[in-house]
């Protein structure tokens, strides 16, 4: 291994590269282990991904940096920065557009104290808008962690916010 992949390695978070490499023979290639390896690192972070994370992890899954930085910025549930304890996305597409998503992204807004992409100063929470969350017909919608909140208004919007722990 060279020196500069193994102070890749080096630079994830203690106990990362075991508790990935404990679930080996669960996948058939190394490269497989990507996106748990992901999850991994990113918990062990701080719920996001450093670049020296990303870096570990390629050298861990003897990948390219850029193939994993790849998979990082494909999926959403992968953060290049760090987010909010509470991460909230408004849906902004058309049927969420035409039913208010902007309002409902200035109510956030305003109830938080932060603009759309910052985190609120306890951590708690960011939001972001977000292309579609496929719930047309309940339109405006938003999803707060892994759960939809449909129909909205500006007000049960932040009602959703202020509830938050």
């Amino acid at each position: 291994m060279s020196a500069e992949r193994a102070a890749a390695l080096a630079a994830l978070p203690q106990g990362v590269a075991q508790e990935i490499l404990a679930l080996r023979d669960l996948y058939p290639t190394l490269e497989a282990l990507t996106l748990p390896a992901l999850h991994i690192a990113q918990r062990a972070s701080g719920g996001w991904l450093p670049a020296s994370a990303i870096e570990g992890i390629a050298a861990l899954l003897e990948l390219s940096a850029a193939r994993v930085a790849g998979v990082v910025s494909f999926y959403d549930m992968y953060h290049e920065r760090p987010v909010g304890r509470h991460r909230i996305r408004v849906c902004t597409n058309l049927s969420c557009q035409l039913r208010g998503a902007q309002e409902i992204m200035a109510a956030i807004g305003k109830e938080l104290g932060v603009d759309e992409g910052e985190i609120t100063a306890d951590g708690r929470c960011s939001f972001v808008h977000f292309e579609c969350l496929g719930s047309c017909d309940t339109a405006p919608m938003m999803m707060v962690d892994d759960d939809y909140h449909e129909n909205l208004t500006p007000d049960r919007a932040r009602q959703v916010v202020r509830e938050l722990p």
